[in-house]
């Protein structure tokens, strides 16, 4: 997740709302929060899913936890794009044209 912090500029060009989703209860997402906005100045806001039904919709569940990547939803609310990945803030340059790509690919 700093990965992402640190490298917020190359989603800029993105017209696109950007949220950290997981199980956790929102009182451990609001220290998580906390601490990045501490560290890095700034921080995504956590959207609390401790029933896993948005992480289900994006097809991200894992038994009673959930797989780490990413996922893209439309206006309608539809999930559009995901894909399971642990490394992808390791590999933040390919995370992000992967997100670059499909979300260019929704305004076609």
């Amino acid at each position: 997740m700093v990965e992402l912090h640190q490298n917020m500029d190359k989603f800029e060009d993105l017209d696109a709302n950007m949220y950290i989703v997981s199980n956790d209860q929102p009182e451990q997402q609001l220290e998580l929060y906390q601490a990045l906005e501490e560290k890095m100045g700034h921080s995504l806001p956590f959207v609390s899913d401790p029933e896993m039904e948005l992480i289900e919709r994006a097809d991200m569940k894992n038994g009673e936890s959930a797989y780490r990547g990413y996922a893209l939803m439309n206006e309608k609310g539809n999930i559009v794009f995901n894909k399971v990945n642990d490394h992808w803030g390791e590999e933040i340059d390919k995370t992000a044209e992967d997100i670059k790509k499909e979300y260019e690919g929704l305004s076609k």
